[in-house]
């Protein structure tokens, strides 16, 4: 049930990162990179902390394939997937939601406790798409101003508590995707952000 949430949740954000490469106006090789970084960075990041070696992304095939297909089809399709940016904006909602329960599950599972996997669930949902942004040479989303880092957070820590409670994986993904998936996307179509420092710190 978790490798399909993962690998559902890769080819959903490396379609975004693949679309941040064309838009760029960077080659199919840069498409491919990003596809893959955006995909595999956060599960990457993930695994190396919570000592899961090698990584799923290095030890699964199907974890290399799916990126690699996203990105070949953004490639190729791209104005279509351009015209429907808010279709895009949902499934990278719907990939954050699935990456930050497949990441916290994964953690309790190498014996970490309740808040250090929620923290790894938050970071598997963030992580790749900051290595995109760094690559992209953009400030990471996460740093904007944007609810991102928040709601999947709090949906890790459901995934976590329900776990912890004895509740089986396949359910507790329910509540707690649903949970990070409608707070993304309820910030994203009422411009909801996370506050930031008042005047200038300049002296």
């Amino acid at each position: 049930m978790l490798v399909v949430l993962d690998l559902v949740g890769i080819f959903v954000f490396a379609i975004t990162g693949a679309l941040v490469a064309v838009r760029k106006d960077l080659d199919v090789f840069a498409v491919l990179v990003l596809a893959g970084t955006t995909g595999l960075g956060g599960g990457f990041i993930r695994d190396v902390l919570i000592g899961a070696l090698p990584p799923a992304a290095l030890a699964d095939w199907r974890y290399l394939l799916v990126p690699v297909l996203a990105g070949v089809v953004t490639f190729y399709f791209h104005p279509a997937l351009g015209r429907m940016e808010r279709v895009v904006n949902v499934l990278d909602a719907a990939g954050l939601s699935l990456f930050c329960v497949t990441g916290a599950l994964k953690a309790l599972d190498y014996g970490l406790g309740p808040v250090p996997a929620a923290l790894m669930g938050m970071v598997t949902g963030i992580g790749g798409g900051m290595v995109r942004d760094v690559l992209a040479g953009r400030v990471p989303l996460v740093f904007r101003g944007e609810l991102y880092a928040t709601p999947a957070l709090v949906g890790a820590l459901i995934a976590v508590l329900g776990a912890g409670a004895g509740v089986p994986a396949g359910v507790v993904a329910v509540p707690a995707v649903a949970v990070c998936f409608g707070w993304r996307v309820l910030a994203m179509r009422r411009g909801w952000h996370a506050p930031r420092a008042a005047g200038s710190a300049s002296t």
